[in-house]
């Protein structure tokens, strides 16, 4: 993987560095940005077909990269004079795949999935009225019956004067609220950006499959070989058969193993039962993913997930089961993270130190005329932007332990999402571990006011998940613009010029289509779940109080305690086989998923490497991103001809 990482490297920095942000590249971006939100907006909230934006690299944004090759292609061969650079295409999903980490399933879809919720689903029967109804404050939420009663219903319209003016004052705040996140973490990463590329050399997984497909000589080295086109032929394959199999019956599935497929059900005997979940499955893009991450890695995350079935079966046969919350994984995964998140700074901190003191220096002598935003600007961002959010919280009705323990456990996460990203390219989806239940586990829910409790689960949705995380991707982005050579001050501007537009944009798309459709009526995949998740969990602790139990501590103690321990034999002995970040993505919900496909990429990758060596690893590569390009493309088209259709087609991910 290094090896390939280089060898694209060596061949972008060696090309002529062309103009990229052009007017047309823009426009393009922009009528891109629209068609990609609305898209996996119908999928996502309408079907529930694609879940694109559950994975660490986009499905859509993938699949619009091809079709423009593709269409490029054909242009070069009739008018090269009007074809796209490399660096336009390479902008183009940029724009794309920065928008979607707002539009995308844990974002801005969550916010409409549960900002008015509780007004909407109150109840004699649920009592929220008096337990906390009052606390949520009215310029964050939509609390008119009659305006909600056309987007939950549908067969409405949102065009009109009288249901907008309920929608913008709660929409704009929490638009403002975004965009100070988003200042944020693009602060922070223009101030890390160059330690973690150019100093430490980080791999960037992520940005290797784009930057392999937009190439110059991509078509004769990637696209003509016979190990991409089978490759890319498999999944296909496979997409339809499974597909074809949904609609008629009478076709044979390709196998019943490609998706989530739960082995319990073989499993009737104690202890074994105790392993929960455990599902297999061998999705072809999880394979070719695995397969350009660090060896070490792709083996930890299915090894420790094993372990954690292990924990439980051990958990059965001596009775730990009675325990309540046994065996603490969620607080396992909090441990670890946060402890990813220390050490990730930790391992800046003299790099940001020095930025600190460039930022203090003279004008005429700051040498960061070359970084994404200057020194002084980055740190004037952050300093401004984390009491404004700060701020916004205590408005809210966060107190300052509350809020404190809240930003901490966030801005730790983040940094440690975008680290493990960049380094690794993981999937990085922790639904275990979230600031609120990590409050509630360090000082129970009785030593905090109503109204605290309330605003900490107002923050919910951009919490349950991370799975389209801003920030490991304005990362990213700078990554493309040292590869392809664009300023990298150009791609901080168009980053936030992308996200302010994406905001409005996935504003429009949602209330579109739920007031077409009726969020809770025809909606299959509206996130109804965060709202019943954030407010279920509070009314149950304004009714019965988390006590402060020790084991949960010690739990994340214990996490913590594992990933350091792990990190500080790797620096000791050099090599091993067991990566810190595996044991914390196995024990977040992560590799619930994928386990059973890194362990297929892992044992080919293995073998590949042992008896073919690196030369062996390169001419193999074609095939995995083969892998990823045809399940992105089935799945695409299949989220196409669906929604067309006017039925839920099938779904290359999950179930």
């Amino acid at each position: 993987m290094v090896e390939r990482q280089v060898s694209i490297e060596k061949t972008a920095l060696a090309a002529p560095v062309v103009k990229a942000i052009t007017w047309r590249s823009l426009l393009l971006g922009l009528l891109a940005i629209i068609i990609n939100t609305y898209w996996v907006t119908v999928v996502e909230v309408r079907w529930y077909s694609l879940d694109g934006s559950c994975l660490p690299i986009f499905i859509t944004p993938v699949f619009i990269l091809l079709v423009l090759i593709l269409l490029n292609g054909l242009i070069q061969w009739l008018a090269p004079r009007y074809a796209l650079s490399t660096g336009e295409l390479i902008v183009v999903y940029v724009m794309v795949f920065i928008s979607e980490t707002l539009s995308g399933h844990d974002m801005l879809q969550n916010l409409f999935g549960q900002m008015n919720h509780a007004f909407w689903f109150d109840s004699p029967s649920n009592r929220w009225r008096e337990l906390f109804l009052s606390y949520i404050p009215s310029w964050l939420a939509v609390s008119d019956r009659a305006t909600l009663t056309g987007f939950y219903q549908g067969n409405s319209s949102p065009y009109s004067w009288l249901v907008l003016k309920e929608w913008l004052v709660p929409l704009t705040v929490w638009g403002i609220f975004v965009v100070v996140l988003g200042i944020w973490m693009l602060c922070f990463v223009a101030l890390v950006r160059r330690q973690w590329m150019e100093h430490e050399k980080l791999v960037y997984p992520i940005v290797q499959l784009p930057a392999a497909m937009v190439q110059p000589d991509a078509w004769r080295n990637l696209y003509r070989k016979p190990a991409f086109l089978y490759g890319f032929i498999l999944p296909c394959i496979i997409a339809l058969m499974n597909g074809l199999n949904e609609l008629y019956p009478q076709i044979p599935q390709f196998s019943r193993y490609i998706k989530l497929h739960d082995m319990r059900q073989y499993i009737t005997g104690r202890p074994w039962d105790a392993m929960n979940p455990f599902q297999i499955s061998m999705y072809p893009f999880a394979i070719g993913l695995a397969y350009f991450l660090p060896l070490d890695l792709s083996f930890s995350c299915w090894f420790f997930f094993v372990l954690r079935l292990a924990e439980q079966v051990l958990g059965a046969v001596f009775g730990w089961e009675q325990i309540p919350g046994f065996p603490f994984f969620g607080q396992q995964a909090s441990g670890a993270w946060l402890m990813l998140g220390v050490m990730a700074i930790w391992a800046s901190r003299h790099w940001l130190k020095e930025t600190l003191k460039v930022a203090l220096k003279p004008s005429e002598q700051r040498k960061d005329v070359n970084e994404p935003i200057s020194f002084r600007w980055a740190w004037i961002g952050l300093i401004i932007s984390t009491p404004a959010l700060i701020a916004f919280t205590k408005l809210m009705g966060m107190g300052s332990l509350m809020l404190t323990v809240f930003w901490s456990v966030f801005f730790l996460f983040s940094i440690a999402i975008t680290r493990v990203r960049a380094e690794l390219g993981a999937p990085h989806e922790i639904v275990y571990a979230q600031p609120r239940n990590i409050v509630a586990d360090l000082f129970g829910t009785s030593r905090f006011s109503p109204r605290e409790l309330t605003a900490i689960s107002l923050t919910h949705w951009f919490n349950r998940g991370y799975r389209c995380h801003p920030m490991p991707g304005m990362l990213e982005a700078f990554k493309f613009a040292q590869l392809f050579g664009i300023a990298q001050r150009s791609m901080a501007w168009l980053v936030f010029a992308t996200y302010l537009f994406s905001i409005p944009v996935t504003y429009w798309a949602n209330l579109h289509v739920c007031y077409r459709e009726g969020a809770t009526a025809r909606c299959i995949g509206f996130k109804a779940w965060v709202g019943w998740e954030a407010f279920n969990q509070l009314a149950s602790w304004l009714q019965a109080p988390q006590q402060i139990l020790n084991p949960r501590r010690i739990a994340m103690l214990v996490g913590a305690g594992i990933v350091w321990g792990l990190w500080a034999i790797r620096l000791a002995v050099g090599s091993f086989p067991l990566h810190h970040a595996g044991y914390a993505l196995a024990v977040s919900y992560a590799m619930n998923y994928f386990w059973f496909a890194f362990m297929i990429s892992w044992l080919a990758k293995a073998l590949i490497l042992k008896f073919g060596g690196s030369r062996a690893h390169r001419d193999f590569m074609p095939f995995f991103i083969g892998l990823i390009v045809g399940d992105f493309t089935a799945g695409s088209i299949w989220a196409i001809w669906g929604p067309v259709r006017g039925f839920r087609n099938y779904r290359i991910y999950i179930f």
